[in-house]
């Protein structure tokens, strides 16, 4: 790349071996002729946060489903001002993005009318509306996890004949198929039913206070809107109560005899006391343990219900610090003090009409908040992790049919050639003569994997195309933490001010630490993190929860201060510099680091 701008996405080579990616995924995610002066002009940037790894092409219906919503409800629906949706495309089997922002000030304008009538509707009726919205979440999973995914049978019970019905099972394989896609696609159309009224008003709240105290960091205006329950934070408490739950009832050694779920468990069967346990614990499971232990939108994170290592790693672990007398509670009242000292000194500034604003302002934000975490509980862990259990229920059919070797080979497919498999399955099911896809799918899907290996090692450019001036999308900003400033870091361009500092980023949460660090690069690696290290790793998840009872710092890759990885180590008082950039690339395990999360800054001591 030059010094000043990054590739452009047509002069990006493919990788040696990797030559026909493209047909991986649907035509209209690619960089193509047929758009390139458009696509040429914009700035993208790679999706760490939500897309780290190589997009599986049936994975991509979940990208796709968050492309149409978000869009449509900035776009065509609330009518935000500044802003219409998140473009998306496809590079070397990365996902890149590029926001559309309304540059033209006659035509935010314009819209502000619109926006205040639509989203001043939500907002003067939020409780209500958002009460309706966790009943229309919760029907969407239960309708997501009634759809029957039946086999194809060698001939019809005789009940199909004496109902009189006319249907076969071939009809409900496609019924129960295209019920299940459109079932993703309605969650994340709720899921932006208040996710961009959420921020826009954080936003304007974030807005109002820089403009009446011009120096409050950007930290302290997040602190004045934390200390609110959330349900992200409710599976972690459901394990620090069956960690209580497992020392009242004296089975806590059960947990010492082994790391595998299935061995501890094997252990507490043999007792009553190790018994009414495990029933607490299936109490906990729905829905608490459909959480993914990555961002949820891959089908091959794993899920606290279906692999229990996670959960019980956290367990074990609360169990030893409530024997050792030591509190595993989040630091909830000390947040809360925090919070509210802060508004009052701000308030304390203010009279008048900028007294009432800052009030009405910060208010609204607080109401709004919860819902900035809530449906992520909801969406991309509960919902989906429903999701791919289903979809593997069709995978299996296929297995039995002989199209695929492993019912997760189903996830090479993009929806489209799995629908196209499922009408090759059906028809030879229907006729009677063999159908194509066991002599073709088994062979490209060998083909796929290596594809996939390959993809899999090419390291992606942060971003693509000429940066702008000044970044100020909002939601790009305080999501993803794309700023003016981060990008000239990608570039090597960052002005050197002379700070005793190897790393800057987001001041995320308060503090300053220092402690070994640890590097993360999945979740399967968080069992490595001891008490008392520094977390770097390329962003957090939610149900990393039992981690940040143990850690004394975390630094990012990625992450703005409204990403969860700042969210969450703020409620957990947790100092936390967020979006360094090449954290996990700079940094090695088990070098002291200094962290400030009030400063943003990382040294490294040794």
């Amino acid at each position: 790349m030059s010094d000043t701008r990054f590739p452009n996405p047509f002069e990006v080579p493919t990788p040696e071996g990797c030559e026909g990616w493209e047909n991986l995924y649907p035509y209209y995610y690619l960089f193509s002729e047929e758009r390139r002066e458009f696509e040429e002009s914009k700035f993208w940037f790679f999706d760490g946060m939500h897309h780290p790894e190589v997009l599986y092409p049936f994975d991509t219906i979940t990208s796709e489903s968050w492309w149409v919503a978000l869009g449509e409800m900035n776009t065509r629906v609330f009518i935000v001002p500044p802003a219409l949706g998140i473009d998306q495309r496809v590079l070397n089997g990365r996902l890149y993005i590029s926001a559309n922002a309304i540059t033209d000030e006659e035509v935010v304008g314009e819209r502000v009318a619109h926006f205040m009538e639509r989203a001043g509707y939500y907002y003067e009726n939020w409780d209500e509306l958002y009460g309706n919205w966790q009943d229309k979440a919760r029907q969407t999973i239960e309708d997501l996890k009634a759809v029957e995914v039946g086999a194809l049978p060698d001939m019809e019970s005789l009940d199909v004949v004496h109902s009189g019905r006319g249907l076969t099972s071939a009809y409900d394989l496609l019924v129960a198929f295209n019920r299940v896609v459109e079932n993703m696609h309605k969650i994340w159309h709720l899921h932006f039913e208040f996710l961009n009224l959420g921020y826009a008003a954080y936003l304007t709240y974030f807005g109002f206070c820089k403009e009446l105290f011009p120096d409050i960091p950007d930290q302290v205006v997040a602190q004045m809107v934390a200390g609110i329950d959330v349900l992200l934070f409710r599976p972690d408490a459901e394990l620090k109560k069956l960690a209580a739950k497992a020392v009242e009832l004296g089975v806590g050694d059960a947990f010492k005899s082994s790391t595998e779920p299935e061995v501890v468990l094997g252990v507490l069967e043999q007792s009553e006391a190790g018994q009414r346990w495990i029933a607490e614990l299936e109490k906990a499971k729905d829905p608490w343990f459909y959480f993914s232990t990555g961002s949820g939108f891959y089908h091959h994170h794993k899920t606290w219900i279906n692999d229990q290592t996670f959960p019980f790693s956290g367990i074990t672990d609360y169990i030893g610090k409530i024997e050792a007398g030591i509190s595993i509670e989040r630091p909830m009242a000390e947040v809360i003090a925090e919070r509210d000292r802060l508004s009052a000194e701000y308030a304390a500034l203010l009279d008048g009409d900028d007294l009432k604003n800052f009030n009405d302002q910060l208010g609204l934000a607080r109401t709004v908040f919860p819902f900035i975490e809530d449906h992520n509980f909801y969406v991309e862990h509960w919902h989906h992790a429903v999701f791919w259990n289903k979809m593997r229920e069709f995978g299996q059919i296929f297995v039995d049919a002989g199209f695929f070797e492993e019912v997760d080979d189903m996830f090479y497919l993009h929806r489209f050639e799995v629908e196209a498999a499922l009408y090759d399955l059906i028809s030879s099911w229907g006729v009677g003569t063999p159908a194509r896809g066991p002599g073709y799918w088994p062979k490209e899907i060998v083909r796929r994997k290596v594809l996939f290996e390959k993809l899999s090692e090419w390291s992606p450019p942060p971003a693509l195309g000429e940066p702008p001036e000044v970044v100020t999308e909002p939601f790009t900003i305080m999501l993803w933490g794309i700023t003016t400033d981060s990008i000239q870091n990608w570039l090597g361009l960052s002005d050197d001010d002379g700070g005793d500092y190897d790393l800057k980023g987001f001041a995320g949460s308060p503090g300053t630490v220092e402690g070994p660090a640890r590097v993360i690069l999945s979740a399967d690696e968080l069992a490595d993190v001891k008490e008392g290290e520094v977390l770097v790793c390329p962003i957090t998840n939610p149900s990393w929860g039992p981690v940040f009872s143990k850690i004394a710092a975390a630094v990012t890759d990625i992450g703005g201060m409204m990403s969860h990885a700042s969210i969450v180590c703020r409620e957990y008082g947790v100092p936390a510099v967020v979006g360094t950039g090449f954290a996990t690339k700079k940094i090695k395990t088990g070098q002291r680091l200094r962290v400030d999360g009030a400063a943003g800054t990382v040294k490294v001591l040794d």
